[in-house]
């Protein structure tokens, strides 16, 4: 896999973010190949199904499928990412702590089509909610995490800046079988 070459060279983190982004975005310029099974939406909230984890734990690779009008809360990822759209569209509201530790939006909310791909790492932003550009239909992007995401320890954050610790944990009934090449030619 071309990330996993990527970080057998050990790129400082804007060369990683950047050179990543590029084969996210490859990924995500076709709209062919994510299984059905990992683009289901959930009718209460987003849902996030785990399609590659690095077996070394250096990264990991999930589609978050929005359903109409779904979001996040306020959180963070204390992990390098790329957010790379799909199919549809989403909103990235990035957050900072302000001097009070109260939370402030940190600039507009941007919007994610599909074939683009942004950054988030505590380096370059790392505080964000994410919601579905529409109210209408579904939306899927695909990440790409500087580690198994689902097991992190990361936290969601009230207006007051208070933090809840979290771990997403993933959506899938049943994980991804890396290791049957039975279907390979």
């Amino acid at each position: 896999m071309d990330m996993a070459a990527l970080l057998a060279r050990q790129p400082d983190e804007p060369a990683l973010l950047r050179e990543g982004g590029h084969l996210l975005g490859r990924l995500v310029a076709r709209d062919d190949w994510l299984p059905d099974a990992c683009a289901q939406p959930h009718p209460e909230r987003y849902t996030q199904y785990l399609l590659h984890a690095d077996s070394a734990e250096r990264f990991s690779v999930v589609s978050f499928v929005w359903g109409p009008g779904q979001h996040t809360p306020v959180h963070d990822h204390t992990v390098w990412g790329l957010i790379g759209m799909l199919r549809g569209g989403e909103y990235s509201q990035p957050y900072r702590l302000d001097g009070a530790g109260q939370l402030a939006e940190d600039g507009p909310a941007v919007l994610l089509a599909p074939g683009q791909v942004e950054p988030v790492s505590p380096r370059v932003g790392d505080i964000h909610q994410v919601r579905n550009a529409h109210e209408d239909k579904v939306s899927i992007s695909i990440h790409v995490y500087g580690a198994n995401i689902g097991a992190v320890r990361r936290s969601v954050y009230a207006p007051d800046g208070t933090r809840k610790p979290f771990i997403s944990g993933y959506s899938n009934e049943t994980l991804p079988n890396i290791w049957d090449l039975s279907k390979a030619s």
